[in-house]
């Protein structure tokens, strides 16, 4: 299996916290003000929701937003968060990983599928979070 590291992903694909947002809870809070309401669970090949009845396969998902947060005088600001939403069910949400040690495996065709939705933002910008047909 392929350990997910944040150097699998373009530098210019991860924006950095500092300058745009203080801290991840401001950025949490701003997505969640744009109806990202759920918090994600990696689960290797998919996300779950908080009660674990929806699964978003990589297919289903788009990733609208990735931001890096290294904040030096605060670990737990040193984190990646995600915000995706589903193609196929009504649902917007946040997945927050930290970075170094302790992340979750993901699955190479999740890494693509990041990718991929980072190409098509850069592209054509992804506006709503959800709709487009992929």
């Amino acid at each position: 299996m392929e350990q997910h590291t944040t150097t699998k992903l373009p530098s210019d694909m991860i924006r950095a916290g500092t300058g745009e947002m203080q801290c991840v809870t401001d950025a949490i809070k701003k997505l969640e003000a744009k109806g990202y309401t759920h918090n994600l669970t990696l689960a290797y090949d998919h996300f779950k929701t908080e009660d674990g009845k929806i699964k978003l396969y990589p297919k289903d998902i788009f990733f609208d937003e990735v931001m890096r947060f290294e904040n030096t005088s605060d670990p737990d600001d040193q984190s990646i968060l995600y915000a995706i939403s589903s193609l196929t069910d009504d649902v917007k949400g946040i997945y927050v990983e930290s970075y170094g040690l302790y992340h979750e495996e993901i699955s190479p065709l999740m890494i693509k599928r990041m990718q991929y939705c980072h190409a098509l933002r850069q592209n054509s910008p992804h506006q709503s979070g959800t709709g487009l047909a992929l």
